[in-house]
């Protein structure tokens, strides 16, 4: 911030107005628990909400099993104890091994009762989730999945992966599952989860990417939908659409701040879709630049946060929430401070930001687990326990955002104290 007049005079202009916009916007919100926006932040009970938190897709599948629930408890506990409140994780798992969805419209009552417990768990050491609804690639179903399902139900013309985009058929059989997951009844809470606020958000898709149609045009269309149906049913939560953050034609001069493709999504037109409430960012230069070397990998990820920062802010205007970034130890040369330099660079940029006034709302490490789950280590895995450097600097960045969250609730106290007074004077 040093140095820098323009950041000084937004500090500035957030510490004298800030009161009256946050009372503003408290008179919007109802004190419900629902994280909502207003304008580039997200609200909560009225005041400013920015999250520091982690994925851990693999939440329904553990908890699914009795025998393995102590570890999505395990994680849960451990998150909130070095600060974090925000995970992401999958309503999601569609055909093959243990599925939450067999076929269209058939459920395994086991699996959404994992899901259920890690909702209600969440929901107990205070972490607000992000669930998506379907994931773009095969491993858990995805969009292949949906496209068998319909060409085994006479959808022959069906001829690419792409085609879950535009088939009436494959979109009903989406819109059923979006319907059938925000409509369930938890049997732990016993509320349902478009009525809960432990939810903070659904994602349409994990890393939305349709390479036929790179124009964008498919991807807008299908967001643009989609979000006009999920918001028909739930008028409580907010959605992203599950960007990576790569730009698109309707920003062609900002192309040359993709890494080296373009996937048929466009981060500033799809993001500017009514029903979509915040943008989401994905980073990972050590996958998409592996030519580049770590310090061009670092410099790239500096300008690639810097920029949807600054794009979230001044075009967009919607929060913006990192959703997935992390390093890989599986390189040559790892150390742990390679990995804490790639941390030390988001989330000074989101610290900074969110400390002005800014877009950028919080971020979420890829991934979170806890002891005795090697077999989901894939190189990108966080353990506290065997991390100091990085749960340390987790714990300081979930240290900063919780004070810039008290400076803006005690403005709004000094701002509401303010007005009762002033009201008092004139009733006298």
């Amino acid at each position: 911030m040093t140095g820098n007049p323009r950041r000084l005079t937004l500090v500035l202009l957030v510490l004298l107005t800030g009161p009256a916009l946050l009372a503003e916007g408290a008179r919007r919100q109802r004190p419900d628990g629902f994280i909502r926006t207003r304008g580039v932040q997200f609200m909560l009970n009225g005041s400013p909400f920015y999250g520091n938190g982690f994925n851990a897709y693999w939440l329904m599948l553990f908890a699914s099993n009795p025998s393995q629930r102590y570890k999505v408890s395990s994680v849960f506990q451990e998150a909130a104890s070095h600060g974090l409140t925000i995970a992401r994780s999958w309503a999601f798992s569609d055909g093959g091994y243990s599925p939450l969805q067999y076929s269209p419209g058939s459920y395994n009552e086991q699996m959404f009762q994992g899901l259920d417990f890690a909702i209600a768990e969440a929901g107990k050491y205070g972490i607000k989730l992000v669930l998506s609804l379907v994931d773009n690639y095969e491993s858990m179903g995805g969009k292949k999945q949906y496209v068998d399902w319909a060409r085994s139900h006479g959808q022959q013309a069906i001829s690419s992966e792409d085609d879950f985009f535009t088939n009436p058929l494959v979109k009903t059989f989406y819109k059923n599952h979006i319907k059938t997951v925000l409509t369930r009844r938890n049997t732990v809470t016993g509320i349902l989860y478009k009525d809960d606020p432990t939810i903070m958000a659904w994602e349409l898709m994990n890393e939305v990417r349709c390479p036929s149609d790179k124009s964008g045009r498919t991807v807008q269309a299908w967001i643009t939908e989609m979000a006009s149906y999920v918001k028909s049913i739930d008028a409580n939560h907010l959605l992203e659409a599950g960007l990576e953050g790569f730009y698109g034609p309707s920003s062609a001069q900002k192309q040359g701040n993709n890494p080296y493709f373009l996937l048929g999504t466009d981060f500033i037109q799809n993001n500017q879709i009514p029903g979509i409430d915040f943008a989401t960012v994905h980073s990972y230069p050590d996958q998409w630049l592996t030519s580049s070397g770590y310090e061009g990998q670092l410099s790239f990820l500096n300008k690639w946060v810097a920029t949807h920062i600054r794009d979230a802010q001044e075009i967009l205007r919607k929060p913006v929430l990192f959703a997935e970034f992390g390093k890989t130890s599986r390189e040559s040369g790892y150390s742990p401070s390679r990995r804490d330099r790639f941390f030390e660079a988001v989330y000074a940029a989101i610290y900074s930001s969110a400390r002005g006034g800014g877009a950028a709302a919080g971020s979420m490490f890829w991934q979170l687990l806890t002891k005795g789950m090697d077999s989901y280590r894939d190189g990108y895995e966080v353990v506290l326990s065997e991390s100091p450097s990085t749960a340390g600097l987790i714990v300081a960045q979930s240290n900063g955002l919780r004070r810039i969250t008290k400076m803006y609730a005690r403005l709004r106290n000094v701002d509401i104290s303010k007005k009762a007074r002033e009201t008092e004077k004139r009733s006298l």
